[in-house]
């Protein structure tokens, strides 16, 4: 299973995540299949690459609940359901 979710790079103390599709059991460090996305939390910035990340949820990749909240605030979700109006739980 391929999940979407943060891999952690950046300095101690300043943190900056990747957004990437990975597989489920590898570690949070580990090999990724495709960068789809940049989070930077302290800027408040984000870069998302929302075509590829569309492929990967048609094809069944589940996003954690943090990679959910940060893509659904880019309205990726209203892309992949144009005509739904509710609460999306992936979970």
């Amino acid at each position: 299973m391929v999940k979407l979710r943060l891999k952690r790079c950046g300095k101690k103390q300043r943190a900056v995540y990747r957004i990437v599709a990975i597989d489920v059991r590898s570690r949070r460090e580990g090999r990724d299949l495709r960068r789809v996305g940049f989070y930077d939390p302290i800027k408040n910035q984000t870069y998302l690459n929302i075509p590829v990340i569309l492929y990967f949820l048609e094809k069944g990749a589940q996003p954690t609940g943090t990679v959910q909240d940060i893509s659904k605030k880019a309205g990726v979700f209203m892309e992949l359901y144009p005509n739904q109006q509710t609460k999306f739980n992936f979970n």
